[in-house]
This record gives structure tokens, sequence and C-alpha cells, in this order.
């Protein structure tokens, strides 16, 4: 029985300096994603991948492109060897390369869409400050209540579903402060992440108009591989509803985990994180049922090609 292959795409906290050289230096048509990378955002971020600075490469603006262009590299160096999904998504930015995969958008537009993306995510974050931390150890629920009481000191939501008992949370610094430790309170974990705003939260509200606008911009085809949305964790085939979908994105949750568990009981049986890092690889393993027989694969590079290559020989 063929496998049923998943390729999921990763944003960030996946970055690491020297991501996608490899794949440039081996494969033509990464090579050409990386000057389309530079072209696009008019400045050399395909160096700053390759070489660093990290504290330069991690900034948002530069972040959102570059993480996109080295998981379309990665998506090149796939499709040269004819390995298909028969479903994907990606995690918050991850989902610009995962329309591409999808067959909605073209590599230039699913840069220009991150571009774009991080740009107004920086601006929105430089007007109303916030930040995020994740919350280990406690049952989605219990995270939803804390983050209710915590509301009474500001804005605070939940930014990302990530398996059943690790979620972030996002917001103003007071809020924030207060949610942690209600979360240590009841015997869970909160670790501060270093972001520089509060992603997914209502903080990010006045880009929502500005990124739907500018997608007007841009053409959207409908999805020729199913593709699982992070704000509603459904598929959807109508350009125009994947654009407010993608706009709406930026102040609600991703819901990962569920995602996730949607793709296994559709029997998906084989996933590939198609990006740097294993990010996705190690909350999916968080996720999967101690019986699963799902294989995971990580393609960051050309050693990670050659084994998923192998095992699917």
């Amino acid at each position: 029985m063929p496998e049923r292959i998943a390729f999921l795409f990763p944003g960030q906290g996946s970055q690491v300096v020297g991501m996608g050289l490899d794949l440039a230096l081996h494969i033509e048509q990464a090579r050409e994603l990386f000057d389309l990378l530079d072209d696009t955002c008019l400045k050399p971020l395909s160096r700053l991948c390759f070489e660093g600075p990290m504290e330069e490469l991690t900034l948002t603006v530069n972040l959102q492109p570059a993480v996109t262009a080295v998981n379309l590299a990665c998506l090149a160096a796939l499709n040269r060897s004819q390995v298909r999904p028969a479903v994907c998504a990606g995690h918050s930015v991850g989902e610009c390369s995962a329309l591409v995969s999808a067959g909605v958008l073209s590599e230039r537009d699913a840069l220009l869409l991150a571009k774009k993306r991080g740009e107004l995510m920086h601006r929105e974050a430089l007007l109303t400050p916030g930040s995020m931390a994740a919350v280990m150890g406690l049952p989605a629920e219990e995270v939803e209540e804390i983050v209710r009481l915590a509301a009474e000191e500001g804005v605070i939501g939940i930014a990302n579903y990530n398996t059943a008992r690790q979620i972030v949370i996002t917001g103003q610094e007071v809020p924030l402060r207060a949610g942690m430790d209600l979360v240590k309170k009841r015997g869970g974990k909160a670790i501060p992440l270093n972001v520089s705003g509060a992603w997914h939260s209502p903080l990010m509200k006045n880009g929502v108009k500005d990124f739907r606008g500018f997608m007007e911009e841009i053409s959207f085809s409908e999805p020729r591989v199913p593709m699982l949305f992070n704000a509603e964790a459904e598929a959807e085939t109508d350009p125009e509803r994947i654009k407010e979908i993608m706009a709406q994105q930026l102040t609600r949750p991703v819901r990962w985990h569920e995602i996730m568990l949607k793709m296994l009981d559709d029997g998906v049986d084989t996933f590939v994180e198609v990006g740097p890092k294993n990010v996705l690889i190690g909350l999916l393993k968080k996720t999967l049922p101690r019986e699963s027989k799902a294989r995971l694969f990580n393609v960051g590079d050309m050693k990670g090609l050659r084994s998923l290559l192998d095992a699917l020989a």
C-alpha cells in the first residue's frame, strides 16, 4: 500500500545559521530561490540564512521571508525527487510555503506574502508591545481558564495549541506575567519566549485589514492538494476565503494539535517536515499514540532528503 504523505512547513523558531546552504550548493532550483529571495526583499537575506548573524536573521522582518525561502528550497528538492504530498500544512508563517505546495501560490508570491506579513507584524509589535510564553504540563481547558482570569489585567490570548499539553500564550506583559504565575500555581511550567511581539494575539488586529488588502494584489488559485489551515484546522478550496483565513491568522491561535490529529485520522502514515531543524516533528512525537506506526522525517538538507528517499524506495 503506498504511503500517505503529509508535508509540514515550519515557521519562526526553526531558524538556524547555515539553513538552506547545503541545498543551494547542490540543487540549481534552490539556488534560484535564494536569488529570488534577495530580489524580492531587496536585501541579501540569503547571506543571513547561510552566514548569519543569528540576531539579525531572527528579526521577524527578515526571518519570515527567509524561512519561507528555505522551506521552498526543501520543497524544490522533494519535487525534483518526485515526492508528492497527499495533504500539507504550515505552522504560522509556514503557511506561506504550504500554499506553494498546495498549488495556491507561486514561489515569488509566497515570498512577497511572507515579506509583507513580517513587516506588518513588526509594525504592530512596535505600536502595541507584547510577548509570549510556552505553557507545559496543563491541558488546554485549564490554560484557557487561566487566560480568562489573566485577561482582567489586559490583553492576553492563546497563540498556539502545539500539543495536548504544550500551549503558547501571548499578549501584553502584565497579563502575560499574571498568566505565567497562575500556570506555576497550578503545577504547570511557563517559559518566556525570546520573541519581539505578541504574535497571534488581538494586539495584531490592525495588521489584519492591511494584510487582507495586500492579498488583493496576489493571485490565489484553488488548491491542487488539500491544505489544513491554522486558524480553522480545516481545508478550504475557495481562493477568496483562503485570503480571509490567512489574514485572520494574525490574531487567531494556531490549531496545530488539532491539525495533526485530523491528519492521523485521515490515514496519514508518513510525515515530512519540509524546512530547517525538526521542531514540528518534535511536537508530533508528543501527539502520536504509542501504538502508531507513522514514520517521521525531516528534509532540511541533502542528508535528510537522502534518508527520506532511501526509506521510500
